[in-house]
């Protein structure tokens, strides 16, 4: 099957342009190997701070730093050449102050080469969206399930089902619209209430066990491929089991190393024994 690629690369604008438009593909990124294997499929690649919990094995988002994700961020950036960028801020990195968030995005910017950052929060993150869009730092917004407040949130559960809730994510979106945002993430949020976000905002809305009516979809590709043994979210397609290949092909290297079957140095090389 021949794959897709872009000619050119993508921005926030042409991101935001696609509004209604032909759906927004997006994948995590967290390393330089899997940036050059989706760039020119993905239209955006997010260095998630879900590295955290894929990478680093940590129980959630929280103990992610400003420094892992400009490493990150940066392996990312350095080999996309068609692909829209954008770092995640971890937590605790943005919400004191606007002065703050600017101070830590602007670094992000600078060190990895990204177009933009992505943000948790809907209306009480107003003013620092309009604060960082107004120094010329686009923001991708995140409404619904947001990962750092999950303990405020009590889990990782579904968000909307409620009528104040529901009312809730709808302001925040627009709040974060309003603000500025270049697109929105809406993350863990009941079917109907992701629908009327999409109708309700200007921008592109990005879903992740949402809607099929938002403009696009964003999966963590760990998941996505089968390379991920944590619990697999219930709105995730597998589109291959790589893990299980990986663990075949690790078995069967063993498997020769203790015959002592692998190459010798001239097969490695080119030099005579």
């Amino acid at each position: 099957m021949s794959t897709p690629t872009q000619d050119k690369k993508l921005t926030p604008p042409d991101l935001m342009a696609r509004k209604g438009g032909v759906p927004i593909v997006a994948l995590t990124a967290y390393t330089a190997p899997m940036a050059r294997l989706l760039d020119g499929i993905a239209d955006l690649l997010l260095i998630g701070d879900s590295l955290g919990m894929v990478i680093y094995g940590f129980e959630s988002t929280l103990p992610v730093t400003l420094e892992m994700m400009i490493a990150h961020g940066g392996a990312v950036a350095r080999q996309s050449k068609h692909a829209c960028v954008i770092v995640d801020m971890p937590f605790a990195s943005y919400q004191e102050s606007p002065v703050q968030a600017f101070r830590n995005a602007a670094r992000i910017m600078a060190e990895t080469g990204a177009a933009g950052v992505k943000l948790e929060g809907g209306e009480a993150m107003a003013d620092t969206i309009r604060f960082l869009v107004e120094r010329g730092i686009p923001v991708l917004g995140h409404v619904g399930l947001q990962p750092q407040s999950v303990h405020a949130l009590g889990g990782y559960r579904a968000q909307g089902s409620d009528p104040d809730v529901a009312r809730r994510i709808l302001a925040d979106a627009r709040a974060v619209a309003g603000a500025g945002a270049f697109a929105i993430v809406v993350e863990g949020t009941a079917e109907p209430v992701a629908r009327e976000v999409t109708a309700s905002v200007p921008v592109p809305t990005i879903g992740i066990g949402a809607s099929p009516s938002c403009d696009g979809q964003i999966l963590v590709s760990e998941d996505m491929l089968g390379l991920s043994d944590m619990r697999k979210p219930r709105f995730v397609k597998r589109y291959a089991e790589l893990g299980t290949e990986l663990k075949a092909a690790a078995a069967l290297y063993a498997e020769e190393v203790r015959g002592r079957r692998f190459p010798a140095p001239e097969h490695c090389y080119g030099v005579k024994s």
